[in-house]
């Protein structure tokens, strides 16, 4: 399909769906769609036929890797008690062997998540000295990892320290819901 991009409605699909900013434009993206929907972006970012035919033959003999969408690392991104992670620094905070660490999927439009905001923030607060322990969230609208798909959110799970083991938290959304899981299951 194609999307016109001098339409200000479509910026949302430009920058959710297919992960481009109006100024690689034009652009060309696969999208696979199974299970999970799964972008493709060409190694070249010229539009030719030949170019074109390449992509889709190296998507089909499976040499091509999905696009991922991350932003940048804030510089500040460990200032506050609750981490900012994003798909550049994920699997470096998350799977720190030596750390627990508790991780928020969401999505800044998200009313559940919106609605977590302050008890998230008091749980990293409660955490912010503890040496094993990290609080941490991630913008999964604007952050993908090839390894973690999310479908709801928030969705918040637990990476274990050792064996970086994944715990899904499907507790009560609340400090003391939070806190008795990371003591418990930490």
């Amino acid at each position: 399909f194609t999307v016109d991009t001098d339409e200000d409605d479509h910026q949302r699909i430009l920058d959710h769906l297919l992960g481009n900013k109006k100024s690689e434009l034009p652009a060309m993206r696969l999208i696979h769609l199974e299970e999970e929907m799964t972008k493709y972006k060409p190694s070249s970012e010229e539009l030719t036929q030949d170019s074109m035919k390449d992509f889709v033959q190296d998507f089909i003999d499976g040499k091509v890797k999905p696009h991922l969408l991350s932003e940048d690392i804030p510089e500040d991104w460990d200032k506050n008690p609750v981490k900012i992670l994003v798909s550049k620094n994920f699997d470096s905070v998350a799977f720190d062997k030596e750390k627990d660490v508790l991780v928020e999927f969401n999505a800044p439009w998200c009313g559940h998540c919106i609605y977590l905001l302050p008890i998230y923030n008091c749980l990293g607060e409660k955490y912010k000295d503890h040496e094993s322990i990290v609080i941490a969230k991630i913008d999964s609208t604007t952050n993908e990892l090839e390894h973690t798909k999310i479908q709801v959110f928030p969705t918040i799970k637990l990476y274990q320290k050792g064996d970086n083991k994944v715990v899904e938290y499907n507790g009560e959304r609340t400090l003391a819901g939070l806190s008795k899981f990371l003591e418990t299951v930490g």
